[in-house]
């Protein structure tokens, strides 16, 4: 046995480098979302229920709408995730803690998407 060198002791998940991949494209995502629809939103003419019905309900808008709540979702998931595990120590606080915020993150993207279809 050696008896030289750290003993390093390692704990958490180890999501590392998928987890910060993960929050930087759906960052980007997030990102092309936010500029296509200002882009929509500055074109000339008046703002009301009308244009916005209109602005989304292009197929091509709806599923980028989408794609951008399940990454919201994700991504908010992945940070809040993190918090839980750095900072809540006893594990039974930590897991209702992480899945109330599995179940009101599905709630919330459930509840969008259907919003999104009505349109």
């Amino acid at each position: 046995m050696s008896t030289f060198g750290s003993k390093r002791i390692v704990v958490g998940a180890h999501y590392g480098l998928r987890d910060w991949l993960a929050q930087r494209i759906t960052a980007v995502l997030m990102a092309l979302f936010t500029v296509v629809l200002l882009a929509q939103v500055l074109m000339p003419g008046e703002l009301g229920y009308d244009r916005w019905a209109a602005i989304f309900s292009t197929q091509w808008m709806k599923l980028l709408t989408f794609v951008t709540i399940l990454a919201l979702a994700y991504h908010a998931w992945v940070g809040v995730r993190d918090i839980w595990m750095d900072y809540v120590k006893p594990v039974g606080v930590r897991l209702t803690l992480q899945v109330f915020t599995i179940v009101w993150l599905v709630g919330c993207a459930g509840w969008a998407i259907q919003v999104l279809w009505r349109l």
